[in-house]
């Protein structure tokens, strides 16, 4: 079991789909904070500090929705992968897209994983739950750093 805080980066523009999140991650048994924006332009201050994310830490992983307002997710994961500070944070699509475009296209750009968000408030739950017993209990991700 992790003892220390688990920061983790929701990256998405509904707000029931980030309430249902968060709730999930509450009911686990994990330390974690998340920290939620709702478009493409904020996942990248947040993750590069700049503005009002100056202070922001390093996420241990990233949920990342594809179809975002400003710079979709696509976009988005392309950027991190492509920025040597960035390219190691676990990046986990979560999305409604079932284009098989999309998911290639994700894999292409090194997604860590590619997950399709369930329509059923329990079915999301558990999916959430998964994330959060695989990504957070099982792998190991790398220590923190600035």
């Amino acid at each position: 079991m992790v003892s220390e805080r688990i920061d983790i980066l929701l990256v998405e523009d509904s707000p029931a789909d980030v309430r249902l999140t968060r709730e999930a991650f509450k009911e686990g048994k994990l330390y974690n904070e998340v920290y939620v924006v709702g478009n493409g332009v904020e996942a990248l201050a947040f993750l590069r500090k700049e503005g009002k994310y100056a202070d922001s830490p390093r996420p241990d992983l990233i949920l990342l929705d594809l179809n975002l307002p400003k710079k979709d997710g696509r976009e988005v994961l392309a950027e991190v992968k492509a920025d040597p500070d960035l390219k190691c944070i676990p990046v986990v699509i979560l999305t409604t897209s079932e284009l098989e475009q999309d998911i290639l296209n994700s894999y292409n750009d090194h997604a860590n994983c590619y997950i399709n968000k369930p329509v059923g408030l329990e079915q999301f739950l558990q999916v959430v739950k998964y994330v959060e017993g695989f990504w957070l209990t099982i792998v190991k991700l790398p220590k923190k750093y600035q």
